[in-house]
């Protein structure tokens, strides 16, 4: 559905070459394992491994049979001719279908973890060169207290870790291949062939299946991409978020001759981040599907059959485009310290609240008391626009516990500061820049 959005790598795991590339594996393997098993004579294996398709015959043949496998076959069958008898010995459909999805799905999984990577390195590289980089931080959209743009990056880069984990298991929960005949009793096929071949491919064979591979291996496997386009999305939202016009404190790439409007000249939009959120809702619907496609009729029927050749590659494709797309906006992304500076005082010293409460509390007050007191002061200041400092420093009742030194000591971004480092080497986030060290000049701490 979104091909053309993918990258070359996941288009190719995702052709009908490709597909049928595997199937065939999948067939030489069992031929193989028949073979060591005495089953299949060994000298029909040379022919057996060279085996091919053509897809023109494939579409001809599935014109008339209606089935993509036994298409296959006739097409396969075509290229071997009497030792075409030994191919899909004591196989259903499935055990070819599900064994190559396993792998198709292990190949995806291997491009999404590479993309993850890239990712999380881009996300470290801006949280250490924003490290010192102050802005304030905002909960309900509303003004806190400071933070810094690098702890926010550091933040990202940790939840990136998570999905790369989820992503592993979700790759080694997949990886499986099931070669157990009709309703998986092994009557026509033993479980030496099965382990035989999955060792020959590379996966490990599904402890017990019905006719198929049990559903709830690709819903976790898509409920994990879910979960990594969920993260993006919260990432993209940040970013619009930031470039608000009357914040702009970072701002996706904007390229000489983009343009953001067909009407209004002077636009630049996150339209680019709003394509990850756009997308993040797709990739869930897909997650949900791919859990209803878990309750099927008694050992299988095909009703998740239909829906798989949309979301299984779609969910890849998505995924693996939404993520080479984050990591290029975040090695483009614009960021205005000045900006963040000029928010950071928009309230005149309001974020400094609570360490007035604090000192006050320190110094002996009751807290409901003290928090009476400067919340009526941060009401005033809000309401008139004043400088909460100068409407502390003028209340008596606060003069009588703080001095005017010990007030104007508060109003210091040092102090939000002071745990950034310890943070980074935590996560092994360690370097600096020139870049870091004159963003930290520049927004020394002073009092408002």
């Amino acid at each position: 559905m979104i091909e053309r959005y993918s990258r070359p790598q996941m288009k190719g795991i995702w052709s009908e070459e490709n597909k049928f590339d595997l199937w065939l594996k999948v067939e030489i393997a069992v031929c193989q394992a028949w073979a060591e098993l005495g089953e299949v004579p060994k000298e029909a294996m040379p022919k057996i491994r060279k085996a091919s398709y053509n897809l023109e015959r494939i579409a001809e043949f599935l014109k008339v049979t209606h089935h993509d496998m036994t298409a296959f076959l006739k097409s396969v069958s075509e290229s071997l001719g009497e030792e075409s008898r030994f191919v899909h010995l004591g196989l259903t459909s499935s055990d070819v279908m599900d064994t190559a999805l396993g792998l198709q799905l292990k190949e995806a999984c291997d491009v999404l973890e590479q993309d993850i990577t890239e990712l999380v390195a881009v996300l470290q590289n801006k949280a250490i060169e924003h490290k010192h980089t102050v802005m304030v931080g905002r909960t309900h959209g509303v003004h806190a207290e400071p933070t810094t743009f690098g702890l926010k990056m550091a933040l990202w880069a940790e939840e990136m870790k998570r999905n790369a984990q989820r992503l592993r298991e979700a790759k080694r929960i997949i990886s499986v291949g099931k070669i157990s005949g009709a309703v998986g009793t092994y009557a026509t096929v033993s479980p030496e062939v099965e382990r035989i071949a999955c060792e020959e491919l590379g996966i490990a064979p599904a402890p017990l299946s019905s006719q198929i591979i049990q559903r709830d291996r690709h819903a976790q496997f898509v409920t994990s991409l879910a979960i990594i386009a969920s993260s993006l999305e919260k990432f993209a939202t940040e970013i619009r978020s930031l470039q608000r016009t009357e914040i702009l404190e970072a701002e996706e790439p904007f390229e000489a001759g983009q343009t953001g409007s067909s009407a209004m000249p002077h636009k630049r939009n996150p339209e680019l981040c709003e394509r990850i959120c756009g997308l993040s809702r797709l990739l869930r619907g897909y997650a949900l599907t791919s859990m209803e496609n878990v309750a099927l009729w008694d050992e299988r029927d095909i009703s998740h059959s239909s829906t798989e050749r949309i979301i299984l590659p779609d969910s890849c494709l998505l995924t693996d485009y939404m993520l080479s797309l984050l990591a290029s906006i975040m090695k483009g992304l614009k960021v205005y310290p000045e900006n963040m500076r000029r928010n950071l005082e928009l309230t005149q010293g309001l974020i400094f609240s609570q360490r007035v409460l604090l000192a006050l509390v320190d110094k002996g007050l009751g807290r409901e008391e003290a928090y009476r007191i400067v919340q009526a002061k941060a009401m005033k200041a809000w309401q008139e626009k004043k400088s909460f400092l100068n409407l502390l420093e003028a209340e008596a009742q606060i003069a009588t516990w703080l001095s005017k030194a010990e007030l104007e000591s508060l109003f210091d971004y040092d102090y939000y500061l002071k745990y950034i480092d310890s943070v980074f080497e935590r996560l092994g986030l360690t370097g600096s820049s020139k870049i870091e060290e004159a963003k930290t000049e520049e927004l020394a701490p002073r009092a408002l």
